[in-house]
């Protein structure tokens, strides 16, 4: 260098002893931020002077942006660069040595000695993006030469805020370089493979290429230690127009980005304008069990930076059941809670996604039934815990949620009252375990009754949600209140003996014994239980799998119907043979096992009495 070097020592231009510690203790647990931080500046300098040139105002410049991160675990350093904008020594200062320029001090004062949740949003609102650097670094040197031309300036900073300027320096390219000397609790991303994970994570979609460098790799000769191919996607696929993507992109996209083998139902790709601005792709996944939707993951990107997985802020807790990227520009890159809680635009975003969603499922409901009923066994968790999370999700897609029909397809709940009107209006019958409920089932069918299927956890929830919202409609399961819709012509007479006859085979004085006369004559007798109290009894063991302590157990009321019709209960009240109480035995352990499965001394005293009924007849 021809000039004469100049040197110029000082601090950074806010009381350090409240900055650095601060950005220390508030960070300390998401740390590896640091990384992103120092890389989205890079993007902007390169977006910037992008922008500069498209506008004019710098001429004869052309060039592709770029940015390398370096990594040496011998030098113990981690450097970013770019070819962006630059600085010379006098914006070097402006924008480097003064952090105090947005009232962050007293932003800070404000706010210290509260929890470290309260000041999430500091880093990014106050230009201290940069100096997150030092979660990481005890120095971090600057590198810069403007896009102008003049002298390179180096700027030195050490962990307590104390920096010294060298102007002019040694750098001929334009841009930045950030050199970050890695301290004790930084350590780990000296690791290559590490810092890399880390680099992908956050910046895989960035709008800039990005390239990657383990200085201390072996170079064969006549290779070069840079990667060949940048490590991220400039164009990711929520960019682009929905015209413009074809089915294998879109399955393309979601098998990089969420390592699900499984192609996704389908998806949902949203572009909204003014005022709103956020762009997004949703996907619906192919479940492989009932509580599988519960592990979705919605990832949020500001300007193509990831930011987090799952806010809820900002997407409905149920929508996080799905997959999917949602770009939002217009959010701060490092959101708060509190922001997020009491921002406008994140309610008016959250409500637009619900209204897409819900026109989704509507529109291939209309346009597409026979497909949407192959795939309603994997939506339906989604679709019904939606609804009874928000309202206005049921109300724009009530009349394409679908149910089950047992021995046929799938009706709405409209399409079944409509048909249900002679037999049993206003009333849905359901089963919870087609097998277990077969002879209740087809009871039913032989009075021209569907009956739906509704065999998950979540089920008893929305049936009582629609009944909520559906005046006059009621749900019964096939084994719940039933005697109505079963009975034959005439009323039957009580029998004070077959009532303590089946209480004696019940082993349960309490046991309530309903004689009835049933239209299907071969059936001796069915247990029935109240709708009401077999609803609390699910509602006690779905607590219990959340491993709520309720307190003792519940059992859900019941009553054996007793067929006068039948032969059996016929020959029953006629005489007192000797068989009698062996014969009543087996018909209430048939009638119990029509409706639930054995327990163990269940099943070894009905394997007796079978045994012994057999013997009786040979």
């Amino acid at each position: 260098m021809s000039e004469k070097i100049k040197n110029e020592k000082g601090g950074i231009s806010v009381e350090t002893e409240h900055i650095f510690p601060i950005i220390k203790r508030w960070l300390y647990s998401d740390k590896e931020i640091f990384l992103r931080e120092i890389v989205s500046n890079a993007s902007d300098a390169i977006t910037k002077l992008q922008r500069l040139i498209s506008l004019g105002e710098v001429r004869d410049l052309e060039f592709d942006g770029k940015i390398t991160v370096s990594v040496s675990k011998k030098a113990r350093t981690i450097t970013v660069s770019d070819n962006g904008l630059g600085m010379d020594a006098d914006e070097v200062k402006k924008y480097i040595g003064n952090i105090a320029l947005s009232g962050a001090l007293e932003f800070i004062q404000k706010y210290e000695g509260e929890s470290e949740g309260a000041t999430d949003g500091i880093i990014g609102h106050f230009g201290l993006g940069f100096y997150s650097a030092f979660m990481v670094a005890d120095k971090v040197d600057v590198i810069s030469r403007s896009y102008r031309g003049g002298d390179a300036v180096k700027w030195e900073c050490n962990d307590e805020g104390s920096y010294e300027m060298t102007t002019p320096y040694d750098k001929e390219d334009r841009g930045t370089d950030i050199v970050m000397h890695i301290n004790g609790e930084g350590e780990e991303y000296l690791d290559a493979f590490k810092l890399k994970g880390v680099l992908e994570k956050y910046c895989s979609f960035m709008p800039i290429e990005i390239y990657f460098v383990d200085e201390d790799a072996e170079v064969k000769e006549g290779e070069e230690k840079e990667e060949e191919k940048p490590i991220n996607d400039t164009l990711p696929l929520w960019q682009k127009n929905p015209s413009e993507c074809t089915d294998e992109e879109y399955k393309a996209f979601y098998h990089k980005v969420f390592g699900d083998f499984n192609d996704p139902l389908f998806w949902l790709h949203i572009k909204a304008d003014y005022p709103l601005n956020f762009k997004g792709i949703l996907y619906f996944p192919k479940l492989t069990h009932e509580f599988a939707s519960l592990e979705g993951q919605v990832k949020l990107y500001y300007n193509q930076v990831f930011v987090a997985d799952n806010i809820k802020e900002v997407i409905p807790e149920y929508l996080l059941m799905l997959r999917g990227v949602l770009d939002c520009p217009e959010l701060p890159l490092n959101v708060s809670r509190s922001y997020l809680q009491t921002n406008g635009y994140v309610d008016k975003i959250s409500a637009h996604i619900v209204k897409k969603v819900a026109d989704k499922v509507n529109s291939l409901f209309k346009n597409d039934r026979e497909n949407f009923e192959k795939m309603w066994g994997d939506i339906r968790t989604f679709c019904e815990y939606a609804a009874l999370c928000d309202r206005k999700f049921y109300d724009k897609a009530k009349d394409s949620l679908l149910m089950e029909v047992v021995h046929g397809s799938h009706v709405t709940l409209a399409e079944y009252l409509e048909a249900a009107k002679e037999t049993n209006e206003n009333t849905v019958y359901y089963a919870n375990d087609v097998e277990l409920q077969a002879q209740y089932i087809s009871m039913l069918e032989a009075k021209n009754i569907k009956v739906v299927k509704f065999t998950q956890m979540i089920d008893t929830q929305f049936v009582q949600m629609l009944e909520n919202v559906n005046e006059n409609v009621k749900f019964k399961r096939v084994d719940s209140d039933i005697v109505d819709a079963l009975k034959g012509e005439g009323e039957a007479e009580h029998s004070e003996k077959l009532e303590k006859l089946f209480r004696e085979a019940a082993g349960n004085e309490k046991l309530v014994v309903k004689c009835e006369k049933l239209s299907d004559t071969t059936i001796p007798a069915i247990l029935s239980f109240s709708e009401e109290s077999r609803r609390m009894e699910d509602m006690m063991k779905l607590y219990s799998m959340n491993g709520m302590n309720i307190g003792g157990g519940f059992t859900a009321e019941n009553s054996l119907v007793v067929n006068v019709e039948n032969p059996l209960i016929k020959k029953l009240s006629e005489d007192d043979g000797e068989n009698s109480a062996l014969l009543a035995k087996q018909i209430y352990s048939l009638a119990v096992l029509s409706q639930r499965r054995f327990d163990e001394n269940e099943m070894r005293d009905f394997l007796a009495a079978s045994y012994e009924v057999l013997s009786k007849l040979s």
